[in-house]
């Protein structure tokens, strides 16, 4: 049965509207108990199933947290309550716990209107399909019954945060000297950002760290990187860091103002775990959207670049599979599985540190090596979703350009999974080449399929 309400990441929408509404959040909240009554480990001292549920700053996240609660109580269920803590730190205490599940609600990188509620199990990873599943079958059945939904107040435990940063803390040793500009986004790394690096030893500057509700990623956190750099070369800092709403992924500007992306970042963690010897493979995983410029630095490094479909959910799955310990994504989701299930910003942010206090380089000598590759992405908006293989037209385009880059760019041509739109991206030695090509490929399409381009 294919799932209606879970997406890739969870549920979300717009906060108030179906389908996150106070009902749906409230049976979600009943299904979710019901399911973890089936699966809670008795110890010796009987006990009812417990849930951890984290949120961040967004206004809406209160009465969802409640309506979930709310839910759950009625399943006989207990709520633990973390109140603003990131994602991966929900993941961190959901494994490291005695909890039968952890739920986040949050949207990410989304503005504040959004929300969205993420149910991660006791292992610290996104719940199955199979079990998202059933949660629906569940939701739908007591939505259909008519009964009142009602909230449970909750009470933060300021504790859980703290059991999350100590962890952090524990992951690097000694201090980082370091003067650093944090934006946090206005989001989840507010309430934990402000606690650690400090705690480490270094001088930072903080901005987009007053949230009020509404101003989550707003002008402000990975999305938005100018008053980051600003601020950098304005102070002279070492570094900068921002994270986005949940805090899961974190982009960088180091001390010239050069803009880091997660590739750079996969980069210099990859060689840094090498050089130690605990980079399995040796190999990193990433998407097809990782520049090529990555590739070709990690092979002069013996490092094999593996890639995946688009998303930090593939990335894991490849992960696993291959027994790698180091995967993400262009936007910041750097996964580590020596230490977590799940991308996650402030972990990154110190494993960054660490490797530049290793190498007693800067960030800027340090990711030096990566040549970025000109790239472009077009879209074409399409009225059907033709399988590329049956359009001549189209492959004749493609093994064109491949045959002209020789290895010296790339072709990537897809469907979006959710919009009616072909996607073109080409990346190339040099800008002119790339523009010729997305240009010839995205028309060759929207010619075939009577689409419209768009950039």
């Amino acid at each position: 049965m294919a799932r209606k309400l879970f997406g890739t990441d969870g549920i979300r929408a717009i906060a108030g509207e179906p389908p996150l509404d106070r009902r749906t959040a409230f049976a979600l909240g009943v299904a979710l108990g019901e399911w973890a009554q089936t699966t809670q480990e008795r110890d010796s001292v009987e006990r009812d199933p417990e849930v951890i549920i984290g949120m961040d700053t967004r206004e809406s996240g209160p009465w969802l947290a409640a309506a979930v609660a709310g839910g759950l109580r009625k399943s006989g269920v207990i709520t633990r309550f973390a109140g603003v803590i990131t994602t991966p730190g929900v993941a961190y205490l959901s494994r490291s716990g005695h909890f039968v599940a952890g739920v986040m609600i949050s949207a990410s990188h989304n503005p504040y209107q959004d929300n969205g509620i993420k149910v991660i199990d006791h292992s610290g990873y996104k719940l199955a399909d199979a079990i998202e599943e059933l949660l629906e079958a569940r939701m739908y059945k007591w939505l259909a019954s008519g009964e009142e939904a009602s909230e449970l107040p909750l009470t933060e435990d300021p504790d859980l945060d703290s059991v999350y940063s100590d962890f952090l803390a524990r992951t690097v040793t000694g201090e980082f000297r370091y003067r650093l500009v944090i934006d946090c986004a206005n989001g989840s790394a507010t309430r934990v950002a402000p606690e650690l690096f400090p705690r480490l030893g270094a001088q930072v500057t903080w901005i987009g760290n007053e949230p009020n509700g509404r101003n989550i990623n707003l002008d402000c956190g990975s999305l938005h990187l100018e008053s980051l750099r600003e601020r950098v070369l304005a102070e002279g800092a070492d570094l900068g860091i921002a994270f986005d709403g949940d805090a899961d992924r974190a982009l960088f500007v180091a001390h010239s103002g050069r803009l880091v992306d997660g590739d750079a970042v996969l980069f210099l963690t990859g060689t840094e775990m090498q050089r130690k010897g605990h980079l399995t493979g040796p190999t990193v995983v990433a998407t097809v959207m990782s520049n090529l410029g990555l590739e070709k630095a990690l092979r002069r490094h013996g490092i094999e670049l593996v890639r995946t479909p688009v998303g930090d959910k593939y990335v894991l799955e490849e992960m696993l599979k291959r027994g790698a310990v180091l995967g993400g994504e262009q936007s910041g989701h750097v996964i580590f599985t020596e230490f977590a299930t799940t991308g996650d910003g402030l972990l990154t942010a110190l494993r960054v540190l660490e490797a530049m206090r290793a190498s007693g380089k800067s960030l800027d000598e340090l990711i030096r090596e990566v040549e970025t590759f000109p790239q472009k992405l077009v879209n074409v908006r399409v009225k059907e979703k033709k399988p590329l293989s049956e359009m001549p037209a189209v492959q004749a385009a493609i093994a064109a350009a491949e045959k002209e880059f020789d290895g010296s760019g790339r072709v990537l041509v897809r469907f979006s999974g959710t919009e009616p739109l072909a996607r073109v991206m080409i990346e190339a030695d040099s800008m002119s080449r790339v523009e010729e090509w997305t240009a010839r490929i995205a028309g060759v399409i929207a010619k075939e399929l009577d689409g419209t381009i768009s950039q």
